[in-house]
């Protein structure tokens, strides 16, 4: 099984989206895939995220925010993914066998529900491209900007 870890801040909205979206992905792939989140700060998890993933049909209801320290072997992750630029820069060291990913999405927190669908949309588009290409046995896409499937939106 391979593991992946998405980092945001304050693990509160965009890794909370990208967490379920891989995992569901990766569930209608066949793909066996442990996914977790966390951020470089605990908060907590924001009602408009909750909202915009219940109009697919993922309940982050029992989501929390959580930071490296809350998952389980934080340091042996096939893929860390990074869904803002703070996290990225923030990033741990990793050993030699995991791969970095850096797909840098807009904040919507403090926007409107239209803001949150297009941020979440985004996500799913990208995260679908990355377990696409783990279940093809290809390389992930090494940033947002070149996944093919966010070049044909």
């Amino acid at each position: 099984m391979r593991r992946v870890l998405i980092l945001c801040t304050h693990n509160s909205a965009r890794s909370q989206m990208a967490e379920a979206l891989t995992r569901e992905a990766a569930r209608r792939a066949g793909l066996d895939l442990d996914v977790h989140s966390a951020g470089t700060e605990a908060t907590f998890v924001k009602e408009d995220a909750k909202t915009v993933m219940a109009e697919l049909g993922l309940d982050l209801s029992a989501h929390t925010s959580k930071t490296l320290h809350d998952v389980p072997d934080a340091q042996n992750f096939d893929y860390v993914v990074t869904v803002c630029d703070s996290a990225n820069d923030a990033c741990p060291i990793y050993p030699g066998k995991t791969e970095l990913r850096h797909y840098p999405f807009v904040d919507p927190s403090g926007g409107r529900l239209d803001k949150w669908r297009e941020v979440r949309d985004q996500i799913k588009v990208q995260f679908d491209a990355f377990v696409d290409a783990l279940v093809k046995g290809e390389p992930a896409p090494t940033t947002y900007a070149d996944s093919p499937a966010v070049n044909n939106v």
